[in-house]
């Protein structure tokens, strides 16, 4: 199944974040609440509609790993696998 989305959101994988403390034990991102905050793009929308009918370019495209914010993607479960779904404007930088 592929999932295109709409107006100015983007489909993200988010990247497990796997933490190390100062005596070199290793946490998995499953040992906190943490939610991700970097990912890789999966699905660009069209972009966002102007008013005098245009759509705007997003600034990001497939395979780009970016940095967003913490509690601003929705969750979602597409065929067993999951998923983020955020705004453009939730996306604070791309990863270079």
């Amino acid at each position: 199944m592929t999932v295109q989305p709409l107006g100015d959101r983007v489909v993200v994988k988010a990247l497990s974040q796997e933490e190390v403390t100062k005596s070199g034990i290793y946490l998995p991102d499953t040992a906190k609440d943490e939610k991700p905050e970097q990912g890789e793009v999966i699905a660009v929308g069209p972009g966002k509609l102007l008013e005098n009918g245009q759509r705007a370019p997003i600034a990001v495209a497939v395979g780009d790993s970016i940095v967003f914010k913490k509690y601003g993607p929705d969750e979602v479960k597409i065929d067993g696998e999951e998923f983020l779904i955020l705004s453009e404007e939730d996306i604070l930088a791309k990863i270079v």
